[in-house]
């Protein structure tokens, strides 16, 4: 494995799917590809980013995810308009029973403000199974809300014109792929299309945005392999001059 490729928070796996992404890209005509790339518009980093040059206008741009193992997934596979729905409920069943633990245990309150309508109250002094349930829930489905939504959100912001999950040939479950993405199944150390990607309109002014994206991070990693600081590199801007 090139040591351009290695992180050594990642399985070999996930290096693996990312060096045979690399390649299907390059096959296919994205002349200009990086790894980790940050994307615009969002907070998210592409496993592989990729751009293909047309003669007539500005290029079409590709993200690939990487997915080794099924929790890796299904994490990021979350749907935010079922997650919402089922917090809101959760919110409001919290709502009726703290409105009973008020009633029914006074004691509860903690005199904490300076009014007494905005006294907080210990609600899990009395260990109350299903409220203690409804609020563990709360939490793990605001969690999922903010932070296991990712290929969703990849599509409406339009981070890209093309998606693609890279998956091995025993993860992939025609169900589990998120609307909208293509899937590229492992199969005998080469990436098979199973499933197209619809495409998505973007800006070329975004389009744009992408490819430069690309650059610089291709050209970060250049730096490192040859060993150019960031130092160095400020230096030999401030010589060359204007």
């Amino acid at each position: 494995m090139d040591k351009a490729l290695k992180n050594h928070a990642e399985t070999e796996t996930h290096l693996r799917l990312k060096r045979l992404a690399l390649l299907w890209a390059q096959v296919h005509g994205y002349a200009a590809c990086a790894l980790e790339v940050t994307l615009p518009r969002c907070r998210y980093r592409a496993d592989v980013a990729a751009y293909r040059p047309d003669a007539k206008e500005i290029g079409s741009t590709a993200i690939f995810e990487c997915k080794q193992a099924r929790p890796d997934l299904r994490r990021d596979n979350g749907c935010s308009a079922e997650t919402a729905e089922r917090l809101d409920k959760l919110y409001r069943r919290r709502q009726v029973l703290e409105k009973h633990f008020r009633v029914h245990y006074p004691a509860l309150r903690l005199a904490d403000s300076l009014f007494v309508e905005f006294d907080s109250h210990n609600f899990g002094a009395i260990e109350h199974h299903g409220y203690a349930c409804v609020v563990r829930e709360m939490s793990a489905l605001q969690n999922r809300l903010f932070d296991c939504t990712k290929f969703e959100k990849l599509v409406r912001y339009r981070c890209a014109n093309l998606f693609f999950l890279v998956l091995p040939n025993d993860l992939f479950r025609e169900s589990e792929i998120p609307f909208g993405w293509g899937a590229l199944v492992e199969s005998e150390e080469e990436l098979v299309l199973v499933r197209k990607p619809t495409w998505h309109d973007v800006t070329a002014q975004y389009r744009t945005r992408f490819l430069e994206r690309i650059a610089r991070t291709g050209t970060r990693a250049l730096n490192r392999q040859l060993s150019i600081t960031f130092e160095e590199a400020c230096a030999a801007r401030c010589r060359s001059g204007p």
